[in-house]
């Protein structure tokens, strides 16, 4: 029989995902994944997702469910490999996306090597996505979960081939709906919990406000730009502001003006109208290659350069040391340093990469 740890956060999904796997004859073992303590965030329970106050609903569903829980304290591990990174880049000038990283360093690197410690034949979580062996190449793809309204495969760009052969994704195939019904029919307690929502430290959704309250640093206000380099006005510092940003600029213009740029050097913020936040072409980092091998030519893909985002035709091109060069068809709204840019063909992920930086240079495509 083989064993499965399943990662528990104590929400419908990974509850349904750890029956569905005792139902088909695996002998699992459910965690929570104890992150950060409820001070850090500042705030109660508020829509979260793997914190204190979800390990009694997931040992709840566990217990009801007939399978070993445990939870394992990944709190340090967490603020170094997640929050520090993420205030990092916010101070860098860029924008992340930590359930990315926590993903990357928590869910399938420091959660895969504790399943190897329990002689475990897999990890698997509540993510809606699929994982499929190509007979052809013997190689594990990643693919868009069927119900594309809950589609998570963009979060989850930065698994490794060994990393996809030892992963279960029960609700690949299945319809928020359908999970839920399930979860009803158990009788689980969380059946009807809502999903949780933004950054899970920072639920109220300041992100700012939280920086400051974790650091204890005050970040200087500086200088908002026009493209020209006319001061248009004074900003209150560069972590409350994000490209593509309208709303809180204080600015008063003939028309509406968003963020264009920061500068960490120079701490300023330039502003433009609409028309100026479109990009062609951006470079990205630590590209992460699933469905090939190698990329030895520009490859024609759809991209993705925000989570919720449609995707839009492109051609990826290795640059060499982990970098890529993206090159849109038609120009893209406000791509933002910080965040993923993954790449698709059809439902199977081709890879994704940290965004670098974006201009409107274009390759020939």
């Amino acid at each position: 029989m083989k064993r499965v740890l399943v990662a528990m956060s104590g929400g419908v999904d990974s509850s349904v995902a750890a029956f569905l796997l005792k139902q088909q004859g695996y002998d699992c073992i459910g965690v929570t994944m104890k992150l950060y303590e409820n001070e850090i965030a500042g705030q109660k329970r508020t829509n979260t997702c793997c914190s204190l106050d979800d390990i009694e609903d997931a040992r709840s569903v566990a217990h009801r469910i007939g399978i070993p829980y445990h939870v394992f304290n990944f709190t340090a591990d967490f603020e170094e490999k997640v929050i520090r990174r993420f205030i990092a880049a916010y101070e860098s000038g860029a924008t992340p996306n930590p359930c990315i990283e926590c993903n990357r360093y928590l869910k399938f690197e420091k959660l895969f090597h504790r399943a190897r410690e329990l002689d475990c034949d897999f990890i698997a979580t509540g993510h809606y996505a699929r994982i499929e062996r190509e007979e052809s190449s013997g190689r594990y793809l990643l693919k868009k979960a069927l119900d594309e309204s809950k589609d998570q495969s963009y979060v989850l760009y930065s698994l490794t081939q060994k990393q996809l052969a030892h992963t279960l994704f029960p609700l690949g195939e299945l319809r928020k709906t359908e999970v839920r019904a399930i979860a009803e029919k158990q009788g689980f307690l969380n059946a009807h919990k809502h999903d949780s929502q933004d950054i899970c430290f920072v639920p109220d959704g300041d992100y700012a406000a939280f920086i400051q309250r974790y650091t204890g640093k005050h970040y200087p206000s500086g200088n908002f730009l026009s493209k020209d380099g006319k001061v248009l006005g004074t900003h209150r510092g560069l972590i409350h502001y994000t490209i593509g940003q309208r709303k809180g600029l204080g600015i008063s213009a003939g028309e509406p003006l968003y963020v264009r740029e920061k500068s960490v050097a120079e701490n300023t913020v330039t502003l433009s109208t609409e028309r100026d936040l479109y990009s062609s072409s951006l470079t990205a980092d630590g590209f992460n290659l699933i469905a090939y091998p190698s990329l030895e030519a520009p490859l024609r893909v759809t991209a993705r350069t925000r989570y919720r985002q449609k995707e839009r035709a492109a051609a990826v091109t290795a640059l060499g040391g982990g970098k890529i060069r993206v090159d849109f068809e038609e120009p893209q709204r406000a791509v933002t340093p910080g965040q993923a840019v993954v790449l698709y063909r059809g439902d199977t992920v081709v890879g994704g990469a940290t965004i670098l930086s974006a201009s409107n240079s274009q390759a020939e495509i």
